[in-house]
Order: C-alpha cells, then sequence, then structure tokens
C-alpha cells in the first residue's frame, strides 16, 4: 500500500541530518562539545514538536551523557511498550551522516508524524548515546543503561526496533554485499530496507516485517539469524537482547552497501532522502499497527 510521501518529510529529514553531520560533525566522548551539542538539537527539536523529554543521563569516561525520551501514552494496554531508538553518537574520525545522523533524523520525524496518535500500547522513542566504539559490545553503551533501567522497572516492553542507518539506497546490480551464503537468497541490488534479529526474536520480527508489508509496498527484506554471523547485533537491539527483550535492527544494511561507513566521507549528501522519507513514512505507519493505533 505505497502513498505519496511529501516532499516536506524529505527535506525536514535533510535538515537534520545537516545540522547533525554537517554543522556538528563527529559527534562523542572526545568531542563533548559536539556531543552535547547533538543533545541539545535533539532535546529542542522534539520539546518544539510538543513533547515532554525525559534526560536518562550518566556519565561515561568522565563526560556527562544522556539517553534521550519521549513518550506517547498508551490507553487500554498501557504497560505494554512499542520502542524505537537511534544512536546520536559518531565513531571519531566521521561525521556519521548515514551513521547515524540518519536513524536520530527518523527518530526526530516519527516524533512529529505520531505526536497525535491514540494509541493502545505505549510508544516510546529514544535517541541513545554512546553506541560507538570503545563503549560497543563491552562498555557503557546508551542503549545499555536504558535496557537495564527498563529491566530493573519491569518494563513491558513488547518490541525494540533499532534504527541504524537508513538513508543509502542504490538500483545498481551487484551495489548489495552479504556475509557469507546470504547472497544466494537475497538482492543482488542494495535498493531495499532490511529488517533483522536474532533467533529468539524472530516472532517479533515477524510482526514487524508483515505490519511494515501493510503500510508500505517499499522494497523489504528480513532476516533472523544467530548473532554471531557479521552485523545482526552490531547496534543498540544487542542491548535489548541482552535483557531478554524481543528487539530488531531496520537498516541500510551499513558496509555491506554503504563504501563511506565509518570513513571521513560520510557526509550529508551522500544520502537518498525521498527514499528514507518514504521508509520513514512507512515505520510510522508500523508503529502505529504494532501499538494498535486507530
Amino acid at each position: 500500500m505505497s502513498r505519496p510521501v511529501s516532499a516536506h518529510l524529505a527535506a525536514r529529514l535533510r535538515r537534520h541530518v545537516e545540522r547533525l553531520a554537517g554543522e556538528i560533525g563527529e559527534r562523542h566522548v572526545r568531542r563533548p562539545e559536539a556531543l552535547h551539542a547533538a543533545e541539545r538539537y535533539i532535546g529542542e527539536t522534539l520539546r518544539a514538536l510538543g513533547h515532554e523529554v525525559r534526560r536518562q543521563n550518566y556519565e561515561a569516561q568522565g563526560v556527562d551523557c544522556a539517553n534521550l525520551e519521549v513518550t506517547i501514552a498508551g490507553a487500554g494496554r498501557a504497560t505494554e511498550i512499542v520502542l524505537a531508538g537511534a544512536h546520536y553518537d559518531t565513531v571519531p574520525g566521521s561525521p556519521g551522516a548515514d551513521d547515524n545522523a540518519s536513524g536520530v533524523a527518523a527518530i526526530l520525524e516519527l516524533a512529529r508524524l505520531l505526536r497525535d496518535a491514540q494509541p493502545a500500547r505505549t510508544i516510546r522513542l529514544v535517541a541513545f548515546v554512546n553506541e560507538e566504539p570503545p563503549f560497543f559490545f563491552w562498555g557503557e553503551m546508551g542503549s545499555k543503561v536504558y535496557a537495564r533501567a527498563a529491566r530493573a522497572r519491569g518494563d513491558d516492553i513488547r518490541v525494540m526496533l533499532s534504527l541504524e542507518m537508513l538513508g543509502c539506497y542504490s538500483d545498481e546490480k551487484g551495489s548489495q554485499g552479504y556475509p557469507p551464503l546470504l547472497k544466494h537468497f537475497y538482492p543482488a541490488q542494495g535498493n531495499y530496507i532490511a529488517f533483522v534479529s536474532n533467533l529468539r526474536s524472530r516472532h517479533a520480527l515477524r510482526n514487524l516485517f508483515d505490519a511494515f508489508r501493510e503500510a508500505s509496498d517499499f522494497p523489504a527484506e528480513k532476516l533472523a539469524a544467530p548473532a554471531l554471523v557479521p552485523g545482526i547485533g552490531w547496534s543498540d537491539q544487542l542491548s535489548f537482547w541482552r535483557e531478554g527483550y524481543p528487539a530488531a535492527m531496520v537498516t541500510d544494511t551499513a558496509f555491506h552497501r554503504y563504501r563511506h561507513y565509518h570513513q571521513p566521507t560520510d557526509t550529508p549528501e551522500k544520502l537518498d532522502y525521498a527514499r528514507m522519507a518514504q521508509v520513514v513514512e512507512a515505520l510510522a505507519r508500523t508503529l502505529a499497527t504494532l501499538a494498535g493505533t486507530p
């Protein structure tokens, strides 16, 4: 069910990416002023949309850091939570347009598109700090701090969507790479959005994927695989898996498609904002479906 996508949505996504990756640039604890500038931009944008922003702060390597959360309260099944998140930090040396200003831009526009929703389940949108090395996997990732706190509170998170690089698409044959063996089962063109989970989250993945396909005819593929497959667990969904929550990554497949991954050349003009807007609009309808919004 494809619908025309507003050019205004694509323009807003571009503005967010240009602010984060173009004006602020690389943002991490070794550049705390830039990291805090990104945090301020995200918080101010969400508040301007009428949302109350909760700041979950903690210290990492002597730097004050924060996850930023907005909640769209449910009615009827409000204790059940559908959560989407994206990290706003970068690796040193990269301005991080696709990785991951694109995901953060999506969160900001989802907050706009869903602000008047009246869901049965609660929707949470979160901007995570410190996903990239040296925090990834073993360190104090922002999503790790968040997921631990959620589990300690007893939060009933029914599914978590990690929005990890949403801006690169190509119709050229051979533009899509894969881990060993997978190339025999998936397209050679990198013109689709991928939904990826570990095996324990495969049922949540199926529901998520089906809701997306109902919302849009944008090309999409899904994969549930062991977390040891390269790339499967390489984002914030890993933190939620570790706390026993079902979670999936939504991605343009990162380094399997995008040659500027973690490079100084990951700059705003590289992204396809028209197709990114199609994905974001479909994700808004997908989240609404998963949350039981009329």
